[in-house]
């Protein structure tokens, strides 16, 4: 049975949000293209009709996941033109530090590692995301200097993701709270 144009794209974007839910989650050896066309409420006989391999995918979920965060981010910035850096710092911070929302969180936090054994269209994708989700960082801060303002925003882009990453990693939730307290303190503050 063939399916019309736009049911077909709306089943690879429905395909791409699943991955990239699972992929968070399990990780990118955690979880099968059969079962992610499954939870898609596909078969895994239409998955090469939409991608050319699970790396395709997985390049494809990560510029989706980059995409949405970038979107949030410039939504964030958008409303707290006085304190950007704390409306993302406070919202990406947000939630609970074992991992609730982790399959809608942060691709950088939850697949960076995984990211970096990957090779060619995935590594890219997550660049360009990593770029644009610094650009607004550095738009964020100030400094005497466009360089300066970068090299802050680096430096807060990574303490970020380091901070929810060892918040997740602990098993003691009073710990990750206060990890996460201290990463919202730190590098919430445009600091010179």
């Amino acid at each position: 049975m063939r399916v019309s144009r736009d049911q077909a794209a709306q089943n690879r974007a429905r395909i791409i949000e699943i991955a990239g839910q699972q992929f968070r989650e399990k990780g990118f050896d955690g979880i099968g293209v059969a079962d992610v066309m499954k939870s898609a409420g596909l078969t895994h006989g239409g998955f090469y009709g939409h991608f050319n391999s699970k790396d395709d995918l997985i390049a494809e979920a990560c510029a989706a996941a980059m995409a949405l965060s970038v979107r949030r981010w410039t939504s964030l910035s958008e409303a707290s033109p006085g304190d950007a850096l704390g409306a993302i710092t406070q919202s990406y911070l947000a939630g609970d530090a074992h991992g609730e929302g982790q399959m809608s969180g942060c691709m950088m936090a939850a697949l960076a590692p995984d990211i970096a054994r990957r090779g060619g269209p995935v590594r890219s994708r997550f660049t360009e995301g990593t770029k644009a989700l610094l650009d607004i960082l550095v738009n964020a801060v100030t400094g005497r200097s466009k360089a300066r303002q970068r090299e802050k925003a680096i430096a807060i882009m990574a303490g970020l993701v380091g901070t929810v990453v060892l918040a997740r990693a602990v098993d003691d939730p009073d710990f990750a709270r206060e990890i996460k307290r201290v990463g919202a303190e730190v590098f919430g503050r445009d600091a010179e």
